[in-house]
């Protein structure tokens, strides 16, 4: 059973080799996404998007992660869910906004690609693709290259459990453990691939199956940001040192339904999801900082109210940015004459 590291230990952050202001800015960008999560929902229901696929509950593992990789340096392959790992590392809630309206000037697509696919070429986010776990061979491939060129990234790619039964995950965890690749994996196991429970999924776990491609395999806490930020940035160091690949498995809960689209209580009962709702990582790792004396009550109010603004800012800008014209469908489709050249 995965225990909460925080009981008895009110400086682990230090101990992980973070200071108070990185410890606060990690629970910001916690705030930030889950914040933008729930007004997407609306958003949705409101008919003024189309579809949201929510990340609500997996904050934790997503910041933590996100806080121990080079940000400057590392490559990011991340799955749908993952709007607090991509504001961590660079992504703005206009740019999200920008995304989810369909709008012409969407970093991720100019409007073409569903939400949640994220893409950044500055902040080195690689282009995501609709099938699940593809993005697992991409991850491997930039690590091949980083290997070969001896330039010293890391790639890093994070997919659901249920992805963990595809071939592409095999085959990357595979030619990874052949070529002692830098590139963690990180499984977010959230209980559920779509409407599918885990016990339905999978006869071990998902860490475990690191062992038969040569590579190790970590269970670690998901709601713990913390601990989730020290594993992370073991598997980063091994990776450096040209020890291989980490397999991490990040347990947590999905709260929300599967998208937008889903009727989540068809295939689990209200009192499961409180019952896991009590383990949320962000008012867990609040409640953190406040033991630790280094955030209250009052600037949580104010981080609320400053968040509130933010995104509000950034519905409006997205709702009344222009749309893609009707003749930029053929973009990035066919090779023009300086393309080719």
């Amino acid at each position: 059973m995965i225990q909460n590291s925080y009981a008895g230990n009110r400086t682990k952050h230090e101990e992980v080799g973070l200071t108070d202001e990185q410890a606060v800015d990690m629970y910001r960008f916690m705030l930030r996404a889950r914040r933008y999560d729930e007004r997407c929902m609306l958003l949705q229901r409101a008919g003024k998007i189309n579809f949201h696929v929510s990340g609500i509950g997996q904050e934790a593992a997503q910041v933590g992660a996100a806080f121990a990789l080079d940000r400057e340096r590392d490559y990011f392959l991340p799955y749908y869910r993952d709007y607090a790992f991509v504001l961590s590392v660079g992504m703005t809630v206009q740019d999200l906004m920008l995304s989810v309206f369909a709008k012409a000037d969407d970093p991720t697509s100019g409007g073409r690609q569903m939400p949640g696919h994220f893409s950044h070429k500055k902040h080195r986010i690689v282009t995501g693709s609709s099938p699940v776990t593809t993005q697992v061979p991409h991850a491997v491939g930039f690590a091949l290259a980083s290997k070969m060129k001896n330039e010293g990234f890391v790639s890093f790619v994070t997919f659901g459990e249920g992805s963990s039964n595809q071939g592409d995950f095999h085959e990357g965890l595979n030619f990874a453990g052949v070529h002692k690749l830098p590139v963690i994996f990180m499984c977010e196991n959230n209980q559920y691939a779509i409407s599918i429970p885990v016990h339905k999924q999978l006869g071990g776990s998902v860490a475990d199956r690191g062992k038969g491609y040569g590579i190790p395999g970590i269970r670690v806490d998901g709601n713990d940001p913390l601990e989730v930020y020290r594993v992370v940035k073991e598997a980063r160091e091994r990776a450096v040192r040209g020890e291989g690949a980490t397999l991490i498995e990040a347990m947590m809960y999905r709260l929300s339904p599967h998208s937008t689209s889903d009727n989540d209580l068809a295939y689990r009962t209200k009192e499961e999801v409180e019952e896991n709702r009590a383990k949320d990582g962000l008012p867990r790792y609040k409640q953190y900082l406040i033991d630790c004396g280094i955030w209250s009550e009052e600037q949580d109010e104010a981080l609320s109210a400053e968040l509130t603004a933010e995104i509000k800012a950034a519905t409006e800008f997205g709702d009344n940015a222009p749309f893609p014209k009707p003749e930029d469908t053929l973009l990035h489709v066919y090779a023009t004459q300086e393309q080719g050249e």
